[in-house]
This record gives structure tokens, C-alpha cells and sequence, in this order.
């Protein structure tokens, strides 16, 4: 063999070798990107999002200035025992003066999946009915409020709460030491001097802001009587110079929301009551005072709920949010929702921020799977944790009373079809 075949022949196997290396880093690179791509969806414990509203992470930087921070979700049924630790660990990370919750608390019309899992984990039997139903909410307390710490911590009534053998009466008498803190009896004589009886509605103020709670758990509130203290409270708020906002809280959102089909629109007097309410807040809003409106209820995350043709042709626009993301069971977003204003298979909670005019920004902060703290991921499993709660826990198609409005969501006379609202869903939402 000549020198320059020789030459020749290795200059081949050097270019047949370099192509073969370069398809081997392309192959490569091809099979990592497929994988992050198809293979990490199945183990990454998260399941993909609808809605692209704007979110942040637990401890994540705010732009602008404030003085105070605080936060709020409801809806802790289903997975709350694992979600709600992890809300109270980015609150704590964020700084927040306390937390507030919006209602719902523990199923009660069936087991809750995390109580089934802890007993499970523990080697326990399957509670019976009237075992999970008698400990319920001392789970809650154990296992959702005890992880603030000294944290402070404002309960609120839901649906779930007056489910029989629940009772309004009963959760009064069970969370009386959230209820009847010194910050809230005070407030509540300072309203009403002869008031000595303890309800699920209430008030108290933060510097220049009225944080006030309402009860909507059933389908004949407002009553009478929660109104009047109500319209009073707005009386002497709109008449304070020190109150420069008022921040309303309740599990159901007021009528005529971008939720209408799963809010105070269920029931006639739940309806008539509710805009009541609406139109005083649009009253205090004029004096001027900062009014945003908070609720649960609906097991997703939504901003400008109120921004619609019914209330831009009724009067106005109020702020409000619907944030039930603390661990139910995750909905698809209702028809009309807007997705640049909304979020669905996430958890998290609403964070506040108050500046100095009394103002607030709200952030919607998720909770991931990586943000569950050890301790909870050990009593309950991380795989059960990722499957139960991440990837499942979720409705994913709509069911048939999702796929079209119903008839008390359409037009101006809904009340004609009170009828069809005279108490809660058959199935409890």
C-alpha cells in the first residue's frame, strides 16, 4: 500500500468517525429533550395547567413598596392536610402577618383522601362513617391550622360546614378559640356593646384596612339580621377617616360573578341578599374607600371576577378574586372564564400586599409538590402525595352541569327560576 492511500484511508475513517460522534451527541441531545418533554410529565407530580393568569413562588420579590403583607385561600378539603402546610410555610416566607380562610374546611359528605392516606400510612383500619365525621375537624385543627404556629390565624364558615350532621351552630361552638380571639370580641363590642353572642360572621381592623368576614354557608343567608350589622359596619367605615379600605371575605362569591354558576346565584334569597351587598360596596367605593371582595367557594384561582357586562350595565365594577386552591378537588374553569385571568389544577393562596394609602396588591402564589415539607411527605407517602393530590385530585372534563350555564346565570330575571335554587346542589361542591 502506497503512503498516500494509507493517508487517504484514515482521512476517511476520520470523517466516517467524527459523523458517526456528531449523530451519536445529536441522538443524544434529541432523546433528553423527548424526555423532559413526555417522560417528565408522568414523574414530575404536577399536572399541567389551564388558565395562564400571572403566579409567583412562596418568598418570590414584589415590585413597589409595602407595608404589610398577609394571605388567604379556602377550600382545604381532599388534600388539605398536605397542601395547607405548605401555605403555611411560604406565609411564613413571605412575611405574612396571618392567614385567612375561606371556608371548607373537610368534606364531611364523604372521607377526605389525605385522613384515608394518614390512616392507611399508620396501619390503622378505615374509619367508619361516624368516626371520620366525629374527627374531622379536629383533623383540620391538627393537621391545617396547627402549621401556622403563632402565626394568626381567621376562620371562615363554608357549605361544607353546615352538611349535616354538621351545623352553623356547631362550628361556632368547635373553632370558638379562632372566633372569640380578644382582637375580634373587641371589635364585636365595639360595634354593638350588648352583642355577647358569638357567630360564624365578623370583623376586625388592621391599620387603615376593615377586614370583614361574611357567612354564606347555606342558602338563606344573608338573613336579616347579618345585614343589618353589615350595612351599619359600612356606615361607620364609610364616616372614619382612618378606614381607608375595606377588604369583604366569604366562601361563596357575591351574585353575578364570572362564577355565577357556582356562587350566591344558587338560591333566591342567596341572589337578592348578595346584591344588596354588592351595591353598598359599590356605595362605600364612591366616598372613596379601597374595596376588593375575596371568596372561595369555586376550586380554582380567578381575578376581576366582577368585570362583566351584568355589572358594567348594573351599577360598577368591584375587585374581586375567587382563590379556592387550599386542596379540594380542582374544577375546569367555567364557560366565560377569561384564562389570562385564571388558574385551575394549581394549588396556592392570594397574597396581599397593603402600601401606605391603603391599597392592595394580590399575587396569586403556587404551591408545588416540591413545596410540601418532609414531615408531611413522610406521614402520607410522596408517591401517594404526587398521584392523589398532584396528578389526580382534579375533574378533567366537564361535567354536565359545566357544560352550559344554567338557567338562573342567564339574563337580568334569574329570580324567576328561584325554583330551581331552593337549596344547595344535589351533589356538594
Amino acid at each position: 500500500m502506497s503512503l498516500g492511500n494509507k493517508f487517504g484511508e484514515d482521512n476517511v475513517r476520520k470523517t466516517l468517525w467524527h459523523a458517526f460522534a456528531g449523530n451519536l451527541v445529536l441522538f443524544g441531545l434529541a432523546f433528553l429533550v423527548s424526555c423532559s418533554c413526555l417522560c417528565g410529565k408522568k414523574d414530575s407530580g404536577e399536572t399541567p395547567t389551564a388558565g395562564t393568569a400571572t403566579v409567583r413562588k412562596p418568598g418570590q420579590d414584589l415590585d413597589g413598596k409595602e407595608l404589610w403583607r398577609f394571605v388567604v385561600s379556602g377550600d382545604s378539603r381532599n388534600c388539605g392536610d398536605v397542601v395547607m402546610p405548605a401555605i403555611a410555610k411560604g406565609a411564613r416566607k413571605d412575611g405574612a402577618q396571618f392567614y385567612w380562610h375561606l371556608g371548607d374546611l373537610r368534606a364531611i359528605y364523604d372521607f377526605d383522601d389525605d385522613m384515608l392516606q394518614a390512616a392507611k400510612v399508620a396501619g390503622k383500619p378505615k374509619p367508619t362513617i361516624i368516626g371520620y365525621e366525629g374527627s374531622a375537624w379536629d383533623d383540620f385543627i391538627a393537621n391545617q391550622a396547627m402549621p401556622f404556629g403563632d402565626m394568626r390565624f381567621y376562620l371562615g364558615i363554608g357549605n361544607h360546614e353546615v352538611i349535616p350532621p354538621k351545623s352553623r351552630e356547631q362550628f361556632v361552638t368547635q373553632f370558638a378559640d379562632w372566633l372569640d380571639t380578644p382582637t375580634l370580641q373587641k371589635q364585636r363590642l365595639d360595634n354593638d356593646p350588648t352583642d355577647h353572642e358569638l357567630k360564624a360572621y365578623y370583623h376586625w381592623r388592621e391599620g387603615a384596612v376593615d377586614f370583614i368576614y361574611l357567612d354564606n354557608a347555606s342558602a338563606d343567608q344573608f338573613d336579616k339580621e347579618q345585614l343589618g350589622w353589615l350595612l351599619r359596619l359600612l356606615k361607620k367605615d364609610a364616616e372614619d377617616p382612618a378606614i381607608l379600605t375595606v377588604v369583604v371575605g366569604m366562601h361563596k362569591a357575591l351574585p353575578w360573578s364570572v362564577s355565577c354558576d357556582h356562587s350566591m346565584n344558587e338560591s333566591g334569597e342567596g341572589e337578592r341578599s348578595g346584591v344588596k351587598v354588592y351595591k353598598a360596596l359599590l356605595e362605600l367605593q364612591k366616598k372613596p374607600k379601597n374595596i376588593y371582595v375575596l371568596a372561595s367557594h369555586s376550586h380554582y384561582f380567578m381575578e376581576e371576577i366582577f368585570n362583566n357586562d351584568h355589572w358594567a350595565n348594573n351599577g360598577g365594577i368591584l375587585e374581586g378574586w375567587i382563590v379556592g386552591t387550599a386542596g379540594a378537588q380542582r374544577y375546569p374553569l367555567p364557560l366565560g372564564a377569561d384564562p389570562k385571568k385564571s388558574r385551575t389544577n394549581v394549588y396556592g393562596y392570594l397574597l396581599g400586599t397593603v402600601d401606605s394609602k391603603g391599597r392592595i396588591t394580590f399575587k396569586f402564589t403556587e404551591v408545588k409538590s416540591g413545596d410540601i415539607p418532609l414531615d408531611v411527605k413522610k406521614r402520607y407517602t410522596e408517591s401517594w402525595i404526587r398521584q392523589a393530590c398532584f396528578d389526580g385530585n382534579r375533574r378533567p372534563e366537564p361535567t354536565p352541569d359545566h357544560a352550559k350555564l344554567p338557567e338562573y346565570c342567564t339574563g337580568a330575571g334569574a329570580l324567576e327560576h328561584t325554583s330551581l335554587r331552593a337549596g344547595e346542589s344535589k351533589q356538594p361542591r
